[in-house]
Protein backbone atom coordinates (compact mmCIF):
# COMPACT_ATOMS: atom_id res chain seq x y z
CA UNK A 1 0.00 0.00 0.00
CA UNK A 2 2.95 2.16 0.63
CA UNK A 3 4.56 4.25 3.49
CA UNK A 4 2.53 7.38 3.36
CA UNK A 5 2.72 7.69 7.23
CA UNK A 6 6.31 8.19 6.70
CA UNK A 7 5.69 11.67 5.61
CA UNK A 8 4.10 14.63 7.53
CA UNK A 9 0.58 14.24 6.81
CA UNK A 10 -1.32 16.91 4.51
CA UNK A 11 -4.61 18.05 4.19
CA UNK A 12 -5.81 21.14 1.70
CA UNK A 13 -8.66 21.68 -0.40
CA UNK A 14 -8.34 21.36 -4.13
CA UNK A 15 -9.19 24.76 -4.43
CA UNK A 16 -6.57 26.45 -2.51
CA UNK A 17 -4.10 25.27 -5.02
CA UNK A 18 -2.92 26.83 -8.40
CA UNK A 19 -3.12 25.07 -11.48
CA UNK A 20 0.07 24.99 -13.23
CA UNK A 21 2.55 22.67 -15.21
CA UNK A 22 0.62 20.67 -16.90
CA UNK A 23 1.77 17.28 -17.74
CA UNK A 24 0.25 14.29 -20.34
CA UNK A 25 1.37 10.88 -20.55
CA UNK A 26 0.45 9.01 -23.96
CA UNK A 27 -2.93 7.97 -23.81
CA UNK A 28 -4.31 9.79 -21.55
CA UNK A 29 -6.49 13.04 -20.80
CA UNK A 30 -4.36 16.21 -19.27
CA UNK A 31 -3.81 16.05 -15.97
CA UNK A 32 -3.73 19.07 -13.74
CA UNK A 33 -0.29 19.33 -11.16
CA UNK A 34 -1.51 21.38 -8.27
CA UNK A 35 0.77 24.01 -6.59
CA UNK A 36 -0.03 25.60 -2.80
CA UNK A 37 -1.52 28.83 -2.54
CA UNK A 38 -0.57 31.41 -0.40
CA UNK A 39 -3.82 31.07 1.82
CA UNK A 40 -3.03 29.48 4.86
CA UNK A 41 -3.92 26.26 6.64
CA UNK A 42 -5.12 27.87 9.83
CA UNK A 43 -7.56 30.34 7.44
CA UNK A 44 -8.53 26.58 6.16
CA UNK A 45 -9.45 24.78 9.59
CA UNK A 46 -10.76 28.13 10.67
CA UNK A 47 -13.29 27.70 7.47
CA UNK A 48 -14.06 24.17 8.04
CA UNK A 49 -14.79 24.97 12.43
CA UNK A 50 -17.38 27.32 11.10
CA UNK A 51 -18.83 25.04 8.52
CA UNK A 52 -21.44 22.82 9.49
CA UNK A 53 -22.17 20.93 6.45
CA UNK A 54 -21.95 17.30 5.85
CA UNK A 55 -18.28 16.28 5.83
CA UNK A 56 -18.36 12.94 3.97
CA UNK A 57 -14.44 10.92 4.60
CA UNK A 58 -13.94 8.94 1.76
CA UNK A 59 -11.32 5.80 0.98
CA UNK A 60 -10.39 4.15 -1.55
CA UNK A 61 -11.19 7.78 -3.94
CA UNK A 62 -8.51 7.06 -6.55
CA UNK A 63 -9.93 3.31 -7.57
CA UNK A 64 -12.42 2.12 -10.47
CA UNK A 65 -15.63 2.14 -7.63
CA UNK A 66 -13.85 5.41 -5.86
CA UNK A 67 -13.77 8.06 -8.65
CA UNK A 68 -17.11 7.26 -10.15
CA UNK A 69 -18.25 7.33 -6.06
CA UNK A 70 -16.93 10.84 -5.72
CA UNK A 71 -18.34 12.24 -8.93
CA UNK A 72 -21.77 10.88 -8.15
CA UNK A 73 -21.73 12.15 -4.38
CA UNK A 74 -20.79 15.63 -5.23
CA UNK A 75 -23.64 15.26 -8.17
CA UNK A 76 -26.17 13.85 -6.23
CA UNK A 77 -24.78 15.72 -2.60
CA UNK A 78 -23.98 19.67 -3.55
CA UNK A 79 -24.40 20.68 -0.04
CA UNK A 80 -21.80 18.10 1.22
CA UNK A 81 -17.85 18.56 1.62
CA UNK A 82 -15.34 15.93 1.06
CA UNK A 83 -12.52 14.54 2.37
CA UNK A 84 -10.66 11.83 0.60
CA UNK A 85 -7.57 9.70 2.27
CA UNK A 86 -5.44 8.92 -0.89
CA UNK A 87 -1.91 7.79 -0.51
CA UNK A 88 1.10 9.57 -1.85
CA UNK A 89 2.97 8.02 -4.95
CA UNK A 90 6.52 8.68 -5.93
CA UNK A 91 6.56 11.84 -7.68
CA UNK A 92 2.92 12.07 -6.84
CA UNK A 93 0.75 13.58 -4.30
CA UNK A 94 -2.67 12.75 -3.32
CA UNK A 95 -3.49 15.81 -4.76
CA UNK A 96 -2.37 15.73 -7.56
CA UNK A 97 -4.20 12.35 -7.75
CA UNK A 98 -7.01 13.64 -6.86
CA UNK A 99 -7.10 16.40 -9.82
CA UNK A 100 -6.86 14.17 -12.22
CA UNK A 101 -11.27 12.96 -11.32
CA UNK A 102 -12.49 15.93 -9.38
CA UNK A 103 -14.35 18.36 -11.60
CA UNK A 104 -12.70 22.12 -11.55
CA UNK A 105 -16.02 23.46 -10.72
CA UNK A 106 -16.05 21.17 -7.34
CA UNK A 107 -12.44 21.27 -5.69
CA UNK A 108 -13.44 23.96 -3.27
CA UNK A 109 -15.73 21.53 -2.05
CA UNK A 110 -12.96 18.78 -1.44
CA UNK A 111 -10.18 17.98 1.00
CA UNK A 112 -7.43 15.68 0.39
CA UNK A 113 -5.58 13.89 3.19
CA UNK A 114 -2.04 12.26 2.66
CA UNK A 115 -2.50 8.67 4.52
CA UNK A 116 -2.65 5.02 4.24
CA UNK A 117 -5.58 2.78 5.68
CA UNK A 118 -3.01 -0.06 6.62
CA UNK A 119 -1.06 2.25 8.70
CA UNK A 120 -1.97 3.52 12.47
CA UNK A 121 -4.22 5.86 12.49
CA UNK A 122 -4.38 5.53 9.11
CA UNK A 123 -0.83 7.43 8.29
CA UNK A 124 -2.49 10.49 9.69
CA UNK A 125 -0.65 12.98 11.91
CA UNK A 126 -2.41 13.87 15.13
CA UNK A 127 -3.36 16.94 13.74
CA UNK A 128 -5.47 15.44 10.84
CA UNK A 129 -6.82 12.73 13.05
CA UNK A 130 -8.34 15.35 15.44
CA UNK A 131 -9.66 17.03 13.03
CA UNK A 132 -11.28 14.79 10.92
CA UNK A 133 -12.58 13.40 14.71
CA UNK A 134 -14.48 16.46 15.14
CA UNK A 135 -15.51 17.16 12.01
CA UNK A 136 -16.49 14.20 9.82
CA UNK A 137 -20.07 13.42 9.70
CA UNK A 138 -20.30 10.01 7.03
CA UNK A 139 -17.53 7.86 6.02
CA UNK A 140 -17.30 5.18 3.06
CA UNK A 141 -14.58 2.96 3.31
CA UNK A 142 -13.96 1.35 0.18
CA UNK A 143 -9.97 1.05 0.24
CA UNK A 144 -8.82 -2.76 -0.32
CA UNK A 145 -6.32 -4.52 -2.14
CA UNK A 146 -8.29 -6.65 -4.72
CA UNK A 147 -5.57 -8.84 -5.83
CA UNK A 148 -5.13 -12.38 -5.58
CA UNK A 149 -2.03 -13.16 -5.00
CA UNK A 150 -1.24 -11.33 -1.99
CA UNK A 151 0.11 -13.57 0.79
CA UNK A 152 -2.41 -13.93 3.88
CA UNK A 153 -0.10 -11.79 5.60
CA UNK A 154 -0.01 -8.75 3.50
CA UNK A 155 -4.18 -9.03 2.13
CA UNK A 156 -4.57 -9.33 6.12
CA UNK A 157 -2.57 -6.17 6.67
CA UNK A 158 -4.76 -3.89 4.36
CA UNK A 159 -7.98 -5.72 4.30
CA UNK A 160 -8.22 -6.53 7.55
CA UNK A 161 -6.33 -4.18 9.99
CA UNK A 162 -7.21 -1.50 7.27
CA UNK A 163 -10.89 -1.95 8.13
CA UNK A 164 -10.12 -1.81 11.95
CA UNK A 165 -8.21 1.28 11.67
CA UNK A 166 -11.19 3.03 9.78
CA UNK A 167 -13.79 1.37 12.55
CA UNK A 168 -11.40 3.21 15.61
CA UNK A 169 -11.34 6.25 13.18
CA UNK A 170 -14.72 5.75 12.65
CA UNK A 171 -15.97 5.51 16.37
CA UNK A 172 -13.72 8.65 17.18
CA UNK A 173 -15.63 10.56 14.76
CA UNK A 174 -18.27 12.83 17.56
CA UNK A 175 -20.52 13.86 14.64
CA UNK A 176 -20.70 9.97 13.31
CA UNK A 177 -24.32 9.93 11.16
CA UNK A 178 -23.48 7.05 9.25
CA UNK A 179 -20.51 4.18 8.30
CA UNK A 180 -20.62 2.49 4.82
CA UNK A 181 -18.19 -0.64 4.86
CA UNK A 182 -17.56 -1.60 0.96
CA UNK A 183 -16.75 -5.43 0.85
CA UNK A 184 -17.70 -8.20 -1.46
CA UNK A 185 -20.14 -10.22 -2.49
CA UNK A 186 -17.70 -13.28 -3.12
CA UNK A 187 -17.23 -13.00 0.77
CA UNK A 188 -19.55 -16.47 0.01
CA UNK A 189 -16.71 -17.98 -1.01
CA UNK A 190 -16.45 -21.35 -2.61
CA UNK A 191 -20.27 -21.96 -1.92
CA UNK A 192 -23.42 -23.04 -3.79
CA UNK A 193 -26.97 -22.19 -4.25
CA UNK A 194 -28.54 -18.95 -2.99
CA UNK A 195 -26.43 -16.94 -0.65
CA UNK A 196 -28.08 -14.42 1.31
CA UNK A 197 -27.49 -11.17 2.71
CA UNK A 198 -27.57 -12.19 6.45
CA UNK A 199 -25.09 -15.28 6.44
CA UNK A 200 -21.25 -14.72 5.97
CA UNK A 201 -19.35 -17.84 7.12
CA UNK A 202 -21.28 -20.57 7.38
CA UNK A 203 -18.65 -23.08 7.16
CA UNK A 204 -17.29 -22.28 3.36
CA UNK A 205 -13.83 -22.08 2.29
CA UNK A 206 -12.16 -19.43 0.09
CA UNK A 207 -10.79 -19.00 -3.59
CA UNK A 208 -8.27 -17.23 -2.09
CA UNK A 209 -6.55 -14.24 0.01
CA UNK A 210 -8.62 -12.00 -1.09
CA UNK A 211 -11.79 -13.37 -0.37
CA UNK A 212 -10.52 -14.42 2.94
CA UNK A 213 -9.94 -11.17 4.10
CA UNK A 214 -12.66 -10.05 2.94
CA UNK A 215 -15.10 -12.08 5.00
CA UNK A 216 -12.85 -11.48 8.13
CA UNK A 217 -12.46 -7.93 7.50
CA UNK A 218 -16.78 -7.81 7.19
CA UNK A 219 -16.90 -9.75 10.65
CA UNK A 220 -14.77 -7.20 12.61
CA UNK A 221 -17.47 -4.71 10.77
CA UNK A 222 -20.44 -6.82 12.25
CA UNK A 223 -19.19 -7.05 15.74
CA UNK A 224 -18.96 -3.27 15.50
CA UNK A 225 -22.23 -2.42 14.31
CA UNK A 226 -23.73 -2.51 17.80
CA UNK A 227 -22.22 1.15 18.53
CA UNK A 228 -22.09 2.34 14.94
CA UNK A 229 -24.42 3.22 12.42
CA UNK A 230 -23.30 1.21 9.81
CA UNK A 231 -24.19 -0.53 6.67
CA UNK A 232 -22.33 -3.24 5.17
CA UNK A 233 -22.68 -3.50 0.77
CA UNK A 234 -21.52 -6.52 -1.10
CA UNK A 235 -21.33 -5.58 -4.68
CA UNK A 236 -20.50 -8.43 -7.10
CA UNK A 237 -18.18 -8.13 -10.11
CA UNK A 238 -18.13 -4.36 -11.19
CA UNK A 239 -18.15 -3.71 -14.90
CA UNK A 240 -18.22 -0.36 -16.99
CA UNK A 241 -20.99 1.96 -17.35
CA UNK A 242 -24.20 0.33 -18.04
CA UNK A 243 -24.67 3.67 -20.17
CA UNK A 244 -21.59 4.12 -21.73
CA UNK A 245 -19.68 1.24 -21.12
CA UNK A 246 -16.62 3.69 -20.24
CA UNK A 247 -14.28 1.71 -17.40
CA UNK A 248 -10.76 2.09 -16.18
CA UNK A 249 -10.23 -1.70 -15.12
CA UNK A 250 -9.85 -4.37 -17.85
CA UNK A 251 -9.85 -7.13 -14.75
CA UNK A 252 -11.82 -9.75 -13.84
CA UNK A 253 -14.96 -10.59 -17.17
CA UNK A 254 -12.45 -8.35 -18.97
CA UNK A 255 -9.26 -10.39 -19.27
CA UNK A 256 -10.89 -13.73 -20.70
CA UNK A 257 -13.02 -11.51 -22.76
CA UNK A 258 -10.12 -9.91 -24.23
CA UNK A 259 -8.19 -12.84 -25.07
CA UNK A 260 -11.25 -14.71 -26.80
CA UNK A 261 -11.99 -11.59 -28.33
CA UNK A 262 -8.37 -11.36 -29.78
CA UNK A 263 -8.76 -15.47 -30.73
CA UNK A 264 -5.74 -15.87 -28.74
CA UNK A 265 -7.89 -18.53 -26.96
CA UNK A 266 -11.99 -20.48 -27.14
CA UNK A 267 -11.06 -23.18 -24.53
CA UNK A 268 -13.33 -22.23 -21.18
CA UNK A 269 -12.03 -24.36 -18.12
CA UNK A 270 -15.76 -24.24 -17.18
CA UNK A 271 -19.45 -25.08 -16.75
CA UNK A 272 -21.63 -23.57 -19.20
CA UNK A 273 -23.95 -23.00 -16.50
CA UNK A 274 -21.71 -21.28 -14.13
CA UNK A 275 -23.40 -17.92 -13.05
CA UNK A 276 -21.64 -14.71 -13.68
CA UNK A 277 -22.84 -11.96 -11.69
CA UNK A 278 -21.90 -8.60 -13.09
CA UNK A 279 -23.13 -5.33 -11.96
CA UNK A 280 -22.66 -1.76 -13.87
CA UNK A 281 -20.62 0.63 -11.43
CA UNK A 282 -22.72 3.61 -11.96
CA UNK A 283 -25.06 1.34 -10.40
CA UNK A 284 -23.29 0.74 -7.27
CA UNK A 285 -22.04 4.26 -7.10
CA UNK A 286 -25.20 5.44 -6.56
CA UNK A 287 -26.61 2.60 -4.52
CA UNK A 288 -23.51 3.02 -2.15
CA UNK A 289 -24.32 6.96 -1.92
CA UNK A 290 -28.07 6.64 -1.00
CA UNK A 291 -27.69 3.61 1.49
CA UNK A 292 -24.89 5.92 3.60
CA UNK A 293 -28.21 8.54 3.80
CA UNK A 294 -30.96 5.89 4.18
CA UNK A 295 -31.45 5.39 8.26
CA UNK A 296 -33.34 2.34 7.43
CA UNK A 297 -30.63 0.55 6.19
CA UNK A 298 -28.26 1.06 9.25
CA UNK A 299 -27.59 -2.20 10.42
CA UNK A 300 -28.37 -4.24 7.61
CA UNK A 301 -26.21 -6.10 4.97
CA UNK A 302 -26.96 -5.55 1.24
CA UNK A 303 -26.12 -7.19 -1.77
CA UNK A 304 -24.99 -5.13 -4.87
CA UNK A 305 -25.89 -7.87 -7.51
CA UNK A 306 -27.70 -8.43 -10.25
CA UNK A 307 -29.27 -10.84 -8.38
CA UNK A 308 -31.19 -14.47 -9.62
CA UNK A 309 -33.20 -12.22 -12.00
CA UNK A 310 -30.84 -10.13 -13.55
CA UNK A 311 -27.73 -12.46 -13.82
CA UNK A 312 -26.38 -14.50 -16.80
CA UNK A 313 -24.49 -17.54 -17.15
CA UNK A 314 -21.22 -18.03 -18.43
CA UNK A 315 -22.80 -19.52 -21.71
CA UNK A 316 -25.31 -16.47 -22.56
CA UNK A 317 -22.46 -13.88 -21.94
CA UNK A 318 -20.41 -16.40 -24.16
CA UNK A 319 -22.87 -16.76 -27.05
CA UNK A 320 -23.53 -12.95 -27.06
CA UNK A 321 -19.32 -12.35 -27.25
CA UNK A 322 -19.14 -14.65 -30.05
CA UNK A 323 -21.82 -12.62 -31.91
CA UNK A 324 -20.17 -9.70 -31.42
CA UNK A 325 -16.82 -10.17 -31.97
CA UNK A 326 -17.11 -12.84 -34.38
CA UNK A 327 -15.27 -15.39 -33.40
CA UNK A 328 -16.04 -18.65 -33.31
CA UNK A 329 -17.75 -20.87 -30.52
CA UNK A 330 -16.08 -21.38 -26.86
CA UNK A 331 -15.51 -25.01 -25.79
CA UNK A 332 -16.08 -25.97 -22.78
CA UNK A 333 -13.80 -28.17 -20.64
CA UNK A 334 -14.21 -30.50 -17.03
CA UNK A 335 -12.37 -27.64 -15.20
CA UNK A 336 -10.66 -30.15 -13.00
CA UNK A 337 -9.61 -32.52 -16.11
CA UNK A 338 -8.59 -28.88 -17.46
CA UNK A 339 -5.97 -27.92 -14.65
CA UNK A 340 -4.70 -31.27 -13.68
CA UNK A 341 -3.67 -32.70 -17.03
CA UNK A 342 -4.54 -30.57 -20.24
CA UNK A 343 -2.72 -27.88 -19.15
CA UNK A 344 0.38 -28.91 -17.68
CA UNK A 345 0.49 -30.53 -20.83
CA UNK A 346 -0.27 -27.63 -22.88
CA UNK A 347 1.92 -25.45 -20.75
CA UNK A 348 5.27 -27.03 -22.05
CA UNK A 349 4.65 -27.08 -25.54
CA UNK A 350 3.06 -23.75 -26.21
CA UNK A 351 5.06 -20.24 -26.17
CA UNK A 352 4.54 -16.76 -26.67
CA UNK A 353 1.06 -15.24 -25.48
CA UNK A 354 -0.66 -18.61 -25.41
CA UNK A 355 2.08 -19.81 -23.24
CA UNK A 356 1.42 -15.87 -20.61
CA UNK A 357 -2.94 -17.13 -21.10
CA UNK A 358 -2.25 -20.30 -19.45
CA UNK A 359 -0.01 -18.03 -16.56
CA UNK A 360 -2.17 -15.43 -16.19
CA UNK A 361 -6.00 -17.32 -16.22
CA UNK A 362 -5.02 -19.25 -13.26
CA UNK A 363 -6.36 -16.50 -10.82
CA UNK A 364 -9.61 -16.00 -12.47
CA UNK A 365 -10.56 -20.17 -12.63
CA UNK A 366 -12.75 -20.35 -10.06
CA UNK A 367 -15.03 -17.73 -11.75
CA UNK A 368 -15.88 -20.00 -14.49
CA UNK A 369 -16.82 -22.75 -12.29
CA UNK A 370 -19.38 -20.81 -9.60
CA UNK A 371 -23.19 -22.42 -9.58
CA UNK A 372 -24.25 -19.68 -7.03
CA UNK A 373 -26.45 -16.63 -6.85
CA UNK A 374 -26.90 -13.39 -4.68
CA UNK A 375 -30.09 -13.04 -2.90
CA UNK A 376 -31.05 -9.27 -3.18
CA UNK A 377 -33.88 -8.71 -0.91
CA UNK A 378 -32.82 -5.99 1.60
CA UNK A 379 -31.43 -3.91 -2.01
CA UNK A 380 -34.64 -4.26 -2.95
CA UNK A 381 -36.53 -3.30 -0.59
CA UNK A 382 -34.12 -0.68 0.17
CA UNK A 383 -32.93 0.58 -3.40
CA UNK A 384 -36.14 0.00 -5.58
CA UNK A 385 -38.78 3.01 -3.83
CA UNK A 386 -35.72 5.46 -4.91
CA UNK A 387 -35.54 3.73 -8.37
CA UNK A 388 -32.29 2.31 -8.03
CA UNK A 389 -31.79 -1.02 -9.42
CA UNK A 390 -29.33 -3.09 -11.68
CA UNK A 391 -29.97 -3.74 -14.83
CA UNK A 392 -29.96 -6.79 -16.59
CA UNK A 393 -26.61 -8.10 -17.67
CA UNK A 394 -27.74 -9.20 -20.62
CA UNK A 395 -29.47 -5.80 -21.61
CA UNK A 396 -26.04 -3.72 -21.30
CA UNK A 397 -23.30 -5.99 -22.60
CA UNK A 398 -23.10 -4.64 -25.83
CA UNK A 399 -22.21 -1.10 -24.92
CA UNK A 400 -19.20 -2.72 -22.50
CA UNK A 401 -18.02 -4.81 -25.53
CA UNK A 402 -18.32 -1.60 -27.68
CA UNK A 403 -16.01 0.32 -25.09
CA UNK A 404 -13.71 -2.27 -25.13
CA UNK A 405 -13.03 -2.12 -28.87
CA UNK A 406 -13.29 1.76 -29.35
CA UNK A 407 -10.50 1.98 -26.58
CA UNK A 408 -8.17 -0.67 -27.86
CA UNK A 409 -9.26 -2.47 -24.19
CA UNK A 410 -8.07 0.56 -22.38
CA UNK A 411 -4.90 1.56 -24.85
CA UNK A 412 -6.59 4.81 -26.34
CA UNK A 413 -8.65 7.64 -25.05
CA UNK A 414 -12.59 7.52 -25.97
CA UNK A 415 -14.55 11.02 -26.38
CA UNK A 416 -18.00 9.84 -24.57
CA UNK A 417 -20.91 12.11 -25.05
Amino acid sequence: MGNAADQPTVSHRLSDYNLSNFSRRPGTEQVAILRPSRRSSKAIEAGCRMNREELIFVTGATGFLGVQLVRDLLERRPDARLALLIRNRPGQTGEQRAAAFVPAEARSRVEVYSGDVAQPRCGLDAAAYERLSATATRLIHSAATVRFDHTLEEARRINVEGTRNMLDLAAAMRNLQSFAYVGTAYVAGARSGLVREDELKVGQGYRNTYEQTKSEAEALVRSRLGSLPGVILRPSIIVGDSRTGVTSSFKMMYWPLKIYARRLWRTVPGFPDAVLDIVPVDYVARAVQHLLFDESAYGSTVHLCAGPQGSATIEQIARRASEYFHAPTPRYVDPQLFFAAVRPLLYMVLWGKKRRVLRDGRAYRDYFTMRLQFDTSNAERLLMPAGIAPPPVMDYLDRLFHYCVASDWGRKPVSVP
